[in-house]
């Protein structure tokens, strides 16, 4: 098992999800890229968004993914998230027909009932993989899908930067951050009773500089993987 804080280069207090996010809530569409997740669910060949009749959106935050969803042409979505205020927010979006706080391991949605399973941004924040993966491949009816998408396990441990934000006072306050290799994610799926059906991997590239001009040294290294799954 890797361990985040053997990159860790920032040093800075780290503090659980549910407490990080609650302070996170007011700055975090200002900070979070669309690059970082919704580009990448956007290259992706194997969803076919508009044939969803109904989506599960686990750690749905803010509703960011949720609003993306209904953009592409899913019908309904259900949104679960462990933090209170971030509920708050994605109700007031109004992308999600039901809001559920939850843990992504026992959603309390109804199995089955799902054509489509999404994650963004969310695996770095769990200690072991296998219960999300479980808690999608029972959501998901078969023939269904289960998209995850989420920073690159090389890009975590190349910047040594974990998950985090400016607190109210301006300083830079980490939330619990995990490193889960790619074959961590291909043994949780496959022990689940997934079958990978896609995967995409997104690099630092020119629009990356243009919007982190710092990350030039990071220029080519991988930044996001999805993983598109079928059950």
């Amino acid at each position: 098992m890797v361990d985040f804080a053997d990159f860790d280069t920032r040093g800075y207090p780290m503090v659980d999800v549910r407490t990080g996010y609650a302070q996170w809530v007011e700055s975090y569409e200002q900070t979070v890229e669309d690059a970082m997740d919704l580009a990448v669910l956007a290259r992706l060949a194997v969803p076919e968004w508009a044939s969803a009749t109904r989506a599960a959106d686990l750690g749905c935050g803010t509703g960011r993914t949720g609003a993306w969803l209904r953009r592409q042409g899913v019908a309904a979505v259900d949104g679960v998230d462990l933090t209170p205020q971030m509920l708050e927010r994605a109700r007031a979006r109004g992308a999600h027909e039901r809001l559920v706080e939850g843990d992504l391991a026992a959603t309390g949605l109804d199995g089955g009932a799902y054509d489509l399973a999404v994650s963004s941004l969310v695996d770095e924040h769990l200690a072991d993989l296998g219960p999300l993966y479980r808690e999608a491949h029972r959501l998901v009816r078969p023939g269904g899908l289960f998209v995850s998408v989420g920073l690159h396990p090389y890009f975590i441990m190349a910047a040594g930067m974990p998950t985090h934000f400016d607190g109210a006072d301006g300083a830079p306050v980490a939330i619990t951050t995990h490193v889960h290799l790619v074959s961590d994610h291909l043994a949780a799926g496959l022990a689940a009773g997934w079958q990978l059906a896609e995967m995409r991997e997104a690099v630092v590239d020119d629009a990356w500089i243009a919007l982190k001009p710092k990350w030039e040294r990071y220029r080519s290294h991988p930044v996001s993987s999805a993983y598109v799954w079928r059950r």
